[in-house]
């Protein structure tokens, strides 16, 4: 009889209400007010005249495996009610609710309708096709009246999600002519005009910033299934808004360097060319000298600060940066960001004009209060990529030390002086270009500054950093996997590895070749039992025992040597779980109830018999990772992470498929939403934060994901990324690193995509060489799901690239192939008994064994 974790019974737990109030108590450091004349926080709780399509349809997150299936999601409608507004615009709402409505009806009939044509699955076409909101009908004069209020509240919404990027046109990246004429509208005939962004990536803030009368823009972004309570928190001053940007918000698309070329921009969805090397974000914009709408690392409050008294000191290998943070206003209490960056000095290779080195939120200060700040980096963090040398080094010259609260807004407090070359760590080049690329270069180029910035310079404190203070560390790389081989007759199981009688070679060498390839693949199984070959297998709701879970290990030696399957469950956002299913008495999964997004199976009551169980598994959203990262608070984003780990307790989840981490490269990316920055030591922090909160009992872990350079959604499967070794080591990688290096997650997911001419999963240097060698990742690697496997109805047709090899996969050293078919398993018993070059790579026994011992390691933790 099989065994589930739900509970049997439908009310809300006491889990459920502890989780949101947590996450609703941290969404006010999530969001980022742009804009504020003095009409926020709201000094009563009166009337409002509520407009827009997030009103009461409030997006809590991106679309896809990022979903995440809650028992409610609390709209910002009944948030404001339940804080005590009156809401004096049902009829409005009340239309576009019809409009709403009709729209969704459309998108369905066209989504089924291209399902049945193309023979894919409804969910598949709904990744190219995401639903859009239709734009606003308009407002008129006899809405204003029968509002009564001078105070109005426009919720502009935007959903992305995975298998599309977004389009640089109006009711995507632009506004549409509705909200457009509504921010015109209601800036005219109200006192108060609040605009409330329910988005999960940038959008053009131009109509924002220069319409007359709105008084305050609050970027709330989609903030989990309590969102709508944090909102009115926050516009009441129950809350303070502290989030700071942890992205460029350009005055026009076109200033992003990566503009033209991006995605479907020129129309060449197979190859995508990293023109833009290190220059991406803020390196770019300040480097260039180009002027944005809002600057990496902005953001308001209801209150100022002052940061003063800055030193800096080299101790050691690294430099402390101290600063005095008053709270200056006298009204509201709030949480300043102290930011520290780093201006390297111009060498042999070219610098960006500043680049983020540390960063540090205060406590909540009261009127007048202070907090002395502490913030470190180590000097080898100054160091910038050679690929000439295949050496991290610090150039000679002077660095430039900045402290502020906003790229835009920081002032020089030292400059470290760096009297010879210095190699911080010497590697070798892993990823030489397939195609020659023409990178943009800063030389001769107009870099930002400000007035007082050159007299800073000349009056600094000059440090110089002692010879002896960086010292050189040379990598060691793996040569040929050994068989692995035991001299103890006994049958090993997992439990004498966790009670230290035998390791995880041992065992491993015990194992047969059969043996060994099946634990290579996820558990060859459908949502319903299915086709081994992995054809019919249902992308996230593949769990024998955890439906709605993105799949299983195998567990082919759970009995003979009691290692049991892994359970994996998608994310980022929290745990992705089928929230209400049915068993027989006897423990048998009945059909029904399965799905993703609005596509979910019924359950057809006449086949389900009368004693049949039901089960419940609602899980907690959290804000996506976008908002998470703008919190600047890694003790937040650590609380959090704790909280989705007890949750993967309860219902016996041991892998969480998060969290996301890669690059917003590009704001129309449209996966943006579960990535945390432009900035890959802010991504790498939250990265790390969530993965020390998670695994914090020692009971599961997380898997970060998509490694690496998963920066766009169309043709994911099979576009080729052409890009520098020195931009994807400083700025695709890094994050990655810092996340191993900090955290050790148990598991790493690659990516769909190419990278110079070679799938990341078939990546030898990429997860052997860079995770293992040089970062020293001790967990296992996985695939994407069908990152191995040809299957037309998810991966289409047409594209130029091959599909990866799965004896590619484990020549890499990426474990487990998820989530499998039987050709998987073939393949690689096939190439280790013959010898022979299968697809492309040969495989010994040993290169099987080295797979298994890291997936057996991550079982032994989880089982202890």
């Amino acid at each position: 009889m099989t065994q589930f974790y739900g509970t049997l019974t439908p009310e809300k737990t006491e889990r459920e209400e502890k989780n949101m109030q947590l996450v609703r108590k941290g969404a006010g450091e999530c969001m980022v007010l742009l804009e504020n004349d003095g009409a926020l926080p709201l000094k009563n709780t009166g009337k409002i005249a509520l407009y827009g399509a997030g009103a009461r349809h409030t997006i809590k997150g991106g679309t896809g495996s990022g979903d995440v299936n809650s028992r409610e999601v609390i709209n910002i409608e009944q948030g404001l009610k339940d804080a005590g507004f009156t809401i004096t615009t049902d009829r409005w709402l009340t239309a576009y609710d019809e409009l709403l409505k009709e729209t969704k009806a459309a998108h369905q009939a066209e989504v089924n309708r291209l399902a049945e044509e193309r023979q894919q699955p409804p969910f598949i076409i709904e990744f190219e096709l995401p639903f859009k909101e239709p734009d606003l009908q308009a407002i008129t004069e006899e809405d204003v009246k029968a509002s009564d209020t001078d105070t109005a509240v426009l919720v502009i919404a935007r959903n992305s999600g995975e298998g599309a990027d977004r389009w640089n046109k109006k009711g995507d990246y632009l506004l549409n002519d509705g909200e457009v004429k509504a921010l015109e509208f209601l800036g005219a005939h109200y006192e108060k005009t609040i605009v409330l962004l329910n988005i999960g990536g940038i959008i053009d803030a131009t109509v924002l910033k220069e319409t007359a009368g709105i008084n305050a823009v609050l970027l709330t972004g989609q903030l989990g299934n309590s969102g709508g309570l944090s909102v009115a928190d926050v516009l009441t001053g129950k809350q303070v808004p502290s989030g700071k940007l942890t992205d460029t918000w350009a005055k026009a698309y076109a200033d992003y360097p990566s503009s033209e070329g991006f995605s479907h921009n020129n129309g060449n969805i197979d190859d995508e060319y990293y023109t833009d090397g290190i220059y991406v974000g803020y390196r770019y914009f300040d480097t260039f000298g180009i002027e944005p709408h809002y600057c990496f690392g902005y953001g308001k409050g209801y209150t100022d600060f002052a940061i003063e008294n800055v030193k800096a000191v080299v101790e050691g290998s690294g430099v402390k940066v101290t600063a005095r943070v008053t709270n200056t206003g006298k009204a509201y209490a709030g949480k300043e960001v102290v930011q520290v960056y780093v201006s390297a000095p111009e060498g042999a290779l070219e610098k960006p004009y500043q680049e983020l080195k540390a960063y540090k939120k205060t406590a909540l200060l009261a009127p007048g209060e202070s907090e002395t700040a502490e913030l470190t980096f180590a000097l080898k963090d100054m160091a910038s990529y050679s690929e000439e040398k295949a050496a991290w080094i610090l150039e000679p010259g002077e660095y430039l030390i900045r402290v502020g609260n906003s790229s835009r807004n920081t002032h020089v407090a030292a400059v470290l002086t760096v009297e010879e070359e210095k190699r911080t760590e010497q590697l070798k080049n892993l990823f030489n270009g397939d195609k020659e690329l023409n990178e943009i270069s800063g030389k001769g180029r107009k870099a930002y500054t400000y007035e007082t910035e050159a007299e800073e310079i000349k009056n600094a404190e000059r440090i110089l950093v002692p010879a002896d203070a960086v010292e050189t560390r040379t990598v060691v790389y793996q040569e040929a996997r050994p068989i692995l081989t035991t001299d103890k007759t006994e049958k090993l199981t997992i439990q004498d590895v966790i009670d230290g009688k035998a390791t995880v070679e041992e065992l491993a060498a015990q194992l047969t070749v059969e043996e060994l390839a099946d634990l290579c693949v996820g558990t060859l199984r459908t949502s319903m039992g299915g086709d081994p070959e992995g054809k019919d297998n249902v992308i996230g709701n593949a769990s024998a025992t955890v439906p709605g879970a993105a799949g299983d290990t195998s567990s082919i030696i759970w009995e003979s040597r009691g290692v049991k399957n892994l359970i994996l469950a998608d994310g980022p956002a929290g745990l992705r779980l089928q929230p209400h299913f049915k068993t027989t008495k006897e423990g048998e999964l009945l059909p029904g109830g399965e799905g993703m997004g609005d596509i979910v199976a019924a359950f057809d009551e006449s086949k389900i018999p009368a004693d049949a169980v039901d089960h419940y598994q609602y899980c907690t959203a959290i804000p996506i990772g976008t908002e998470l990262a703008q919190t600047w608070n890694p003790e937040l984003i650590e609380e959090i992470g704790y909280m989705v780990g007890k949750e993967m307790q309860e219902f016996h989840v041991d892998l969480w498929l998060a969290p996301a981490l890669n690059i917003h490269r590009n704001p129309l990316c449209g996966r943006n939403f579960e990535y945390y920055s432009e900035d890959p030591l802010i991504a790498g922090k939250c990265a790390a934060a969530m993965t020390l909160g998670v695994q914090k009992d020692g009971k599961g872990g997380t898997t970060i994901k998509h490694f690496a350079a998963n920066n766009l959604e169309d043709n994911r499967m099979f576009s080729n990324n052409h890009m520098s070794e020195r931009a994807l080591r400083e700025i695709y990688l890094k994050g990655f690193e810092i996340a191993v290096k900090e955290a050790q997650p148990l598991s790493i997911m690659t990516s769909y995509n190419l990278i110079n001419g070679l799938h990341t999963a078939n990546s030898h240097d990429l997860i052997q060489a860079a995770a293992r060698d040089e970062w020293g990742f001790e967990g296992v690697v996985m695939t994407d799901w069908f990152t191995s496997q040809d299957v037309p109805a998810i991966s289409g047709t047409g594209h130029i690239y091959p599909i990866s090899a799965s004896t590619g996969c484990v020549y890499a050293g990426n474990d487990l192939q998820m989530p499998g078919c039987r050709k998987n398993v073939d393949d690689i018993v096939e190439a280790v008994k013959t010898g022979k070059e299968l697809d492309g790579y040969r495989l010994t026994l040993g290169d099987v064994q080295f797979c298994v011992t890291n997936l057996l390691r991550v079982v032994a933790k989880v089982m202890k």
